[in-house]
């Protein structure tokens, strides 16, 4: 049994609109999964959905965490118990900062891990912090700054590993995190969610794009076209997308892949 199990999960909007149409997925610790496919084809919306966001509704199936049904959890539950979604467009929330939601998100986890109110100390929480942001080349000076309140592209998506590498998930689950990252930012961010790869955790990479799949090696990559799994391989299969694209599976895009930015990749 897999840590991460999705079978025949659906998952509709709130108005009703049936964006995945069905999908099994099974991942574990030490383990990169891609998912690769066009813009528009529902990547996003099955990463939300793992995560437990309320505006996504599973509509049928089930998604299974170390073997519990976890469909109907929320998200706050989900995060409890291992889960990280890395998001495409990280939002900024003025007034809390990187510290204080950092150590509040980790006592949560403490306290749900305890049973009980265990908070992480000061000074444990300082060197870890300060340590990772080296690491991943974060600024101090961030640490003191509302999280992604004017922070650039990069900062923001350096920022979301950050909170990845401070909170040590079981499974990570990463929305298109190469979106608008120059080459330097997407070697630092790439390095840091491979380096977190282990026995420990395991990782779902969402992309349309193969330039991140460079520097974290997928051991399975799947094709996801029009809400669904349409084809599943090994490392080679990146490699006949970079070529090829999606067009043998009825992609709009044409015969290329295409970047976030809407052009031909």
């Amino acid at each position: 049994m897999a840590l991460l199990e999705l079978k025949n999960v659906h998952v509709a909007l709130e108005d009703g609109t049936e964006i995945v149409k069905g999908v099994d997925l099974a991942v574990d610790t030490n383990e990169v999964h891609a998912i690769m496919g066009p813009n528009g084809s529902g990547k996003s919306t099955l990463s939300y959905a793992i995560a437990g966001h309320p505006a996504y509704k599973v509509t049928e199936g089930q998604i299974l965490l170390d073997g519990a049904d976890i469909t109907a959890a929320g998200a706050d539950v989900r995060a409890q118990q291992g889960l990280f979604l890395a998001f495409q467009y990280p939002h900024a929330i003025p007034g809390v900062k990187v510290t204080e939601f950092l150590r509040t998100a980790i006592n949560a986890i403490r306290k749900s891990k305890a049973g009980g109110d265990d908070p992480i100390p000061v000074r444990e929480f300082r060197e870890e912090l300060f340590k990772q942001m080296d690491r991943l080349k974060v600024s101090r000076e961030l640490a003191s700054r509302y999280l992604n309140d004017g922070f650039s592209g990069g900062e923001k998506k350096r920022v979301e590993i950050l909170q990845m590498a401070m909170l040590k998930p079981r499974i990570a689950v990463l929305d298109e995190t190469d979106s608008g990252l120059d080459i330097d930012a997407l070697k630092i961010v790439a390095g840091g969610v491979k380096e977190l790869i282990s026995p420990s955790m395991g990782a779902v990479v969402i992309t349309h794009y193969t330039r991140i799949l460079n520097y974290i090696q997928p051991d399975h990559v799947h094709v996801f076209v029009d809400g669904k799994i349409v084809k599943s391989g090994g490392p080679e299969l990146a490699d006949k997308l970079e070529e090829f694209g999606y067009e043998e599976w009825g992609s709009p895009n044409g015969n290329r892949p295409i970047d976030s930015s809407g052009e031909d990749a």
